[in-house]
């Protein structure tokens, strides 16, 4: 049996947080085009089931185009099972909408559905289990979990990694509860970074990852999961699917004195980038006072050559106490006196330092 564990794929994202207005709604439109494309590999493969571990949708609010592209796919496809199970952003208006515009309000039957109780569904000696978490069932529901050690179990579910059982409200799965029930697979949602684990001596836990990433806390290869089972033993497969990939690049700029060096060593580490993805940049290191970087045109830079790019600073201020101490002009004692400054935070006194030195310059040269 072949099947694909996907998850987190949050259609209808808005995409703003970085975007322009006309980016975001390319990157919206994107990510749809990907889902389509993860349909048309399991159709070219042979796969028989999909397995969706929650967060298909970003929000309870999604889009006529966007419900009728996902609703084609599974009624195009009889032959392949939808098993699809909500995460803590999916909503039932999806759901409710496509019972309404059924004649006799009914789904299309390879849409499988999972709800507060496990369920269960069976291919051969293949079953797959899932339950959709609630801070109603989180205390009772992993013990009522019963599977047969003869066949072959996938259990799915969406939430966080956690050792062992919380107290909030926010959906935790607890590795050690599941530990010793003859679980071979535990398909997993939530996380949007491809991870895997032992669970314990027969089976084993996987967190796919998202489809494509939307923003910089989501970087790196997405895809989906590909799972070929035979005789009970299981290959796993990672198959990249993002269009574009995100980036988060440090460049150390330690010693630097100009934006122009900054560009060079930017660019070096760049270099192996492709022009279709988003890349941040992020300084790093110390620089002097009398640093000139200037982050706009550095962002420039990054916009020139990729989709996307911006650049942020994470450098230290160097400051030369000795040398501070006997610096008699105005510049050391304006320094003096901004470090002296109990109220003021670390980073504070960097950005007052460094825009008073070259508040000074600018005075002293004229400008």
């Amino acid at each position: 049996m072949r099947l694909i564990h996907c998850g987190d794929l949050h259609l209808d994202s808005k995409m703003e947080s970085n975007l322009t207005k006309e980016q975001a709604k390319g990157r919206k439109e994107e990510i749809l085009l990907t889902y389509v494309q993860m349909i048309d590999y399991a159709k070219k493969n042979n796969v028989q089931a999909i397995l969706i571990a929650g967060d298909l949708f970003d929000t309870k609010k999604v889009s006529k185009k966007t419900q009728n592209v996902v609703l084609d796919s599974i009624r195009s496809n009889p032959s392949i099972d939808f098993l699809y199970l909500r995460g803590n952003h999916d909503e039932t208006s999806f759901l409710d909408t496509l019972r309404f515009e059924d004649e006799d309000g009914k789904l299309p039957e390879n849409l499988k559905l999972f709800g507060e109780n496990w369920t269960h569904y069976e291919y051969d000696d293949v079953v797959v289990s899932g339950v959709e978490l609630s801070q109603g069932n989180m205390e009772y529901i992993y013990d009522a979990l019963i599977l047969s050690p003869e066949q072959f179990h996938i259990v799915m579910l969406h939430g966080q990694e956690a050792k062992y059982k919380g107290k909030d409200t926010t959906p935790k799965i607890p590795l050690s509860e599941l530990k010793n029930r003859n679980i071979d697979y535990l398909a997993l949602g939530h996380i949007h970074s491809y991870k895997e684990g032992k669970l314990d001596r027969r089976g084993e836990y996987c967190y796919c990852g998202c489809l494509e990433g939307r923003g910089f806390d989501e970087c790196g290869q997405k895809g989906f999961v590909l799972l070929d089972i035979e005789n009970k033993t299981c290959k796993r497969t990672f198959i990249p699917m993002g269009r574009r990939t995100l980036h988060e690049v440090c460049v150390d700029v330690t010693g630097m004195m100009s934006t122009s060096q900054a560009v060079e060593a930017m660019e070096e580490a760049i270099q192996e980038v492709s022009a279709d993805d988003l890349v941040k940049v992020v300084l790093t290191g110390e620089v002097e006072v009398e640093t000139e970087l200037d982050l706009s045109y550095l962002t420039k830079v990054l916009q020139e050559r990729f989709y996307f790019g911006k650049v942020s600073s994470e450098t230290k201020l160097a400051i030369h106490i000795e040398q501070l101490a006997h610096d008699v002009s105005l510049k050391g004692e304006f320094l003096r006196m901004v470090l002296a400054d109990k109220k003021l935070s670390d980073k504070a006194k960097e950005q007052i330092c460094l825009l008073g030195v070259r508040a000074l310059a600018g005075e002293e040269l004229g400008l």
